[in-house]
C-alpha cells in the first residue's frame, strides 16, 4: 500500500510508474487529461460580461449547471497540469459553485495520478451542485491551515467567486499568504470583484487565472489585470444562445479593445486628399505637443493637416517641423470658415484658459469634429456642459477629476456616466484606458505598455483619433482604434519617447489591417 505524505497529499506516481512525469512532457497534459486548450489572445471573443450577465447566461443555459462545472473543474485540472509538472497541489474550496469548480479539478488530478488534498474554508451549501462535486471527491480532506498551504507546490484558489459581497476573512488570507508554491485562481482571484477589476480587502494574486466563457471586466481593469496573472479563457459548452439572451437586457454592452470591435477607413482607388479628410490642429504656448499631434494625423491616414498658431511664436516654431504639414494663423478661428477642414484637434499645447474655451465654442458653434484634449480640457474644468457638441474627450484622470469629480473605484462606470452626461465619447486615459460612448457601450483597451508613461504620447493619441474621425470612422470606432494603434505602435524596449510612437503608427496599421491582437 502506497504511504500518504504529511498533510494528506498522495505521493504522484513516479516516471517509470507512468510512463513520464505528472503534467505530461513538453507541455502535454498528464494522461486521463486532455490537452489544455491555449486560445491565442485574438481568438478570444470581444464582448465582456460582468458576474451579473454571466449569472444570467448560467441562468438561461440549456446545459446543466453541473455540467459547466464539471467541465470548469477538467479546464482548471488540464491548466494545472500542463504548467506545474509533479506538483503537490491543495485546492482551497469556498462553499459556492466556484469551490465547487476546485473539487472537480481536485478529483480530475488524482485521477490522472496527482497528489491532491482539498481543504474546505466553509462545507458546500446545502443542495447545490457544489454539494455533489464535494460529494464525489474521495481523496484526503486537510484542515483549512496555512501549514498545509505551506507543503503544496502549487494551490488553486477556489474560494470566492467573481461577486464577491464581502473581503476574503483574515483566516483565508493567512493560508493564501502561505501557499509554498504558485496560486492558480478559478474565475478570478479571491476577493477581487469581476465587474471592476478593485479588490475587497486584501487579495492575494495568482500566477495564472482560469476563467470560463468570456472575459470580465475585472480581468482587464487595474489592478485586477494583474493579481490575475497569466488569463486563459476555457470553453465549457456554454451554448452562444445563452450568451446572447444574456445581453439581451438592459445592461450596457461591455468589450475588450482590438481589431474586430472596429475596422480601419480604406483609402479608394478613386479617391483623393480631402476625401481622406483634412485635420487643423489647434497650438500655442506649447508648440511642441501640437507638433506631435500633427505628425500622428499624417500617419493615421489623414489627408491634409493644417497647424494653426495661436501666436506668431508658435507659428515660427511650426515652420520649422515637417514640410507635409500646412502651417496657418494667427489668428486660428477664420480657419473655421473653410468646410474642408472638418476635424479640429484642439488642445495638444493650449493654455487651459478662456482663449481655448472661446475657441471651442467657435468650432461646436461651426459644426466641426472636434478631438477636446489637454488644454481644452483645463480650460472646461467644472463645467462639463461647455464639452458638449465634440466628438471625443480624452482626459487622464486628473483632467477627468477636474471636469467630473474623482472616477472613483469603477471606471468602467465613470466613465460611462461622463459620456452620458455630456454626450461625447469620453476616453479615460490610463493603463487601462477605458473608452465609453453616450449609448452605454464601453471598451477596455489591454495592449498599453508601461513605456507610453512618457510625454507627448497623449498628444500623439488625439493626433491619431483626429486623423481616423477626418477619414469618416464614428467617433467610438474611431476612439477605440486610436487607443490600442497606439500600443501597438510602441517599440519594444526602453528609451521610448513620443516621437518613436508616431514613427510605429505605420506598421500599428498594418498589424490592425491583419487583424493582429496585441494583448
Amino acid at each position: 500500500m502506497t504511504k500518504r505524505p504529511p498533510g494528506g497529499f498522495r505521493r504522484a506516481r513516479s516516471v517509470r510508474e507512468r510512463g513520464r512525469e505528472p503534467g505530461g512532457t513538453d507541455g502535454g497534459a498528464a494522461p486521463g487529461l486532455p490537452a489544455p486548450g491555449r486560445s491565442v489572445p485574438s481568438a478570444w471573443p470581444l464582448d465582456l460580461f460582468s458576474p451579473a450577465a454571466m449569472a444570467r447566461a448560467d441562468a438561461a443555459s440549456s446545459v446543466s449547471v453541473e455540467r459547466l462545472m464539471e467541465a470548469a473543474g477538467l479546464a482548471v485540472a488540464r491548466e494545472a497540469a500542463a504548467r506545474f509538472r509533479g506538483a503537490r497541489v491543495l485546492v482551497l474550496a469556498g462553499p459556492g459553485n466556484n469551490g465547487g469548480d476546485g473539487y472537480v479539478a481536485a478529483r480530475r488530478l488524482e485521477e490522472a495520478g496527482w497528489g491532491v488534498a482539498v481543504a474546505a474554508l466553509a462545507p458546500p451549501r446545502p443542495g447545490g451542485p457544489a454539494e455533489a462535486a464535494a460529494a464525489r471527491w474521495r481523496g484526503p480532506v486537510v484542515p483549512f491551515e496555512p501549514a498545509e498551504a505551506a507543503r503544496a507546490g502549487l494551490v488553486i484558489d477556489a474560494l470566492l467567486g467573481a461577486a464577491p459581497s464581502r473581503p476574503l476573512p483574515g483566516g483565508a488570507l493567512a493560508v493564501l499568504r502561505a501557499a509554498g508554491g504558485p496560486v492558480l485562481a478559478v474565475d478570478v482571484p479571491s476577493g477581487l470583484d469581476g465587474a471592476t477589476g478593485q479588490p475587497l480587502g486584501e487579495v492575494v494574486g495568482a500566477a495564472v487565472t482560469v476563467t470560463f466563457a468570456r472575459l470580465k471586466p475585472g480581468h482587464l481593469l487595474l489592478p485586477g489585470r494583474t493579481l490575475c496573472g497569466e488569463l486563459v479563457l476555457a470553453d465549457i459548452g456554454l451554448p452562444e444562445a445563452a450568451l446572447a439572451e444574456a445581453l439581451a437586457g438592459d445592461e450596457p454592452r461591455s468589450f475588450r479593445n482590438a481589431p474586430g470591435l472596429w475596422r480601419l477607413p480604406a483609402p479608394e482607388v478613386g479617391g483623393h486628399k480631402y476625401h481622406r479628410g483634412h485635420v487643423v490642429v489647434a497650438g500655442g504656448a506649447m508648440p511642441g505637443a501640437a507638433r506631435l499631434a500633427a505628425s500622428a494625423a499624417r500617419r493615421a491616414g489623414a489627408g491634409l493637416v493644417t497647424l494653426a498658431a495661436e501666436t506668431p511664436e508658435a507659428a515660427t516654431a511650426f515652420l520649422t517641423g515637417e514640410p507635409g504639414i500646412i502651417v496657418a494663423g494667427p489668428p486660428v478661428r477664420p480657419l473655421l470658415e473653410d468646410a474642408r477642414r472638418g476635424t479640429w484637434v484642439i488642445g495638444p499645447g493650449l493654455a487651459p484658459d478662456r482663449d481655448t474655451r472661446k475657441l471651442l465654442d467657435a468650432a461646436i458653434w461651426a459644426g466641426r469634429t472636434i478631438v477636446a484634449d489637454a488644454g481644452t480640457l483645463g480650460a472646461c474644468a467644472g463645467r462639463p456642459d461647455a464639452l458638449r457638441g465634440a466628438a471625443v474627450l480624452t482626459p487622464h484622470a486628473g483632467e477627468f477629476t477636474r471636469i467630473f469629480g474623482e472616477p472613483g473605484p469603477d471606471r468602467l462606470a465613470a466613465a460611462r456616466d461622463a459620456a452620458w452626461r455630456t454626450g461625447v465619447v469620453v476616453v479615460l486615459k490610463g493603463p487601462d484606458t477605458v473608452i465609453a460612448a453616450p449609448d452605454g457601450r464601453a471598451a477596455i483597451n489591454h495592449n498599453a505598455p508601461p513605456s507610453l508613461a512618457t510625454a507627448g504620447t497623449g498628444d500623439v493619441l488625439a493626433g491619431t483619433l483626429g486623423g481616423l474621425l477626418a477619414q469618416g470612422m464614428a467617433p467610438f470606432e474611431a476612439a477605440c482604434a486610436a487607443v490600442w494603434l497606439q500600443g501597438a505602435a510602441v517599440p519594444a524596449g526602453p528609451g521610448v519617447v513620443a516621437e518613436d510612437v508616431v514613427a510605429g503608427l505605420p506598421a500599428a496599421l498594418r498589424a490592425a489591417g491583419r487583424g493582429f491582437d496585441r494583448g
